[in-house]
Parts: structure tokens; sequence; C-alpha cells
């Protein structure tokens, strides 16, 4: 078994993540037939801007990098907010590199970000999958995530 250590993202790690992250997203959104790749790229922008309006700092919002030993391996992008029945966390993005995915890192990614939470007395992780993303849906589904909403389209 795998375990991470997870470190706080610098600036430098944030400036990398946020242009590949909100590429990676847009190409997703496209892929999920919502919307074409140029209006995908605008709603990236504009969700990561209303998402994360001053980077590192914005309030709720960690990010970490994932190392396993030296090797920076992945991140985690959470946000954690007090609701009435306690203190949830959604997961924005769980990332392994991609030379580095299917050797175990996803799975440790989220170990570490649940041990994290539990650190922190969170009661739930939430998070979104395109419907495409077998491969993730997989990993979250055998790590315990239950499925809380469908989002279907009919293409006419």
């Amino acid at each position: 078994m795998v375990t991470l250590r997870l470190e706080p993202m610098t600036e430098e790690q944030f400036r990398r993540y946020r242009q590949g992250a909100e590429a990676d997203y847009a190409e997703n959104v496209a892929a999920s037939g919502a919307m074409a790749l140029p209006e995908a790229r605008e709603k990236a922008r504009t969700d990561y801007d209303r998402l994360l309006p001053d980077g590192l700092g914005t309030a709720g919002h960690h990010l970490w990098a994932a190392y396993d030993g030296a090797v920076e391996v992945g991140m985690v992008w959470l946000h954690v907010e007090e609701k009435s029945d306690g203190r949830h966390a959604f997961g924005y993005d769980f990332e392994v590199r991609p030379e580095l995915r299917r050797q175990g890192y996803g799975r440790a990614v989220i170990q570490a970000a649940e041990e994290l939470c539990r650190e922190w007395g969170v009661v739930s992780i939430g998070l979104n999958v395109f419907g495409f993303n077998q491969a993730a849906r997989a990993l979250y589904e055998q790590m315990g995530f239950e499925v809380t909403s469908v989002q279907m389209r009919k293409r006419l």
C-alpha cells in the first residue's frame, strides 16, 4: 500500500496546477457533450476565477501537493464548510500525474485527503465525476463513495 504525504501547494505549484487543470476541465466538459470546446474553455476560466478568487488564499479552500518520498505524484483540492449537521468537504480535484496512474496513487491521494479531513472533524467528502470517466468512477465506488445525484441528457 502506498502512503503519501500532503504538503500545502506553493505559489509556483498552484500556477502550474491551475494552468493544466483549467485546460483538462475544459476538455472534460467538452468530452461530456455539455458544450463545445471554445465555450468549455470560457466556462473553465470563469469557474476557476469564481471558486478561487484569491488563489491559494481563498477562504475554505485547501490545495496540497501529494508526495511519495521526494517525488511529487499528485494533488488534492478540498473545500471545507460548516453546515447544520457538521463539517463537510467537497473534493474539487484529486489528481495523479498521468505517467504515475494505475500504480495505486489515486487511492493513496484520496486516503491521505480522508485522513486529513478526519483530523479536521469533517463528516463527509463529496465530489463530482464525469459520467464517461469509468476508471475514476470505479475507484470512487471501491472507496465507498455513493452516487447522490445523476445529471442526464439526450441528444436529439
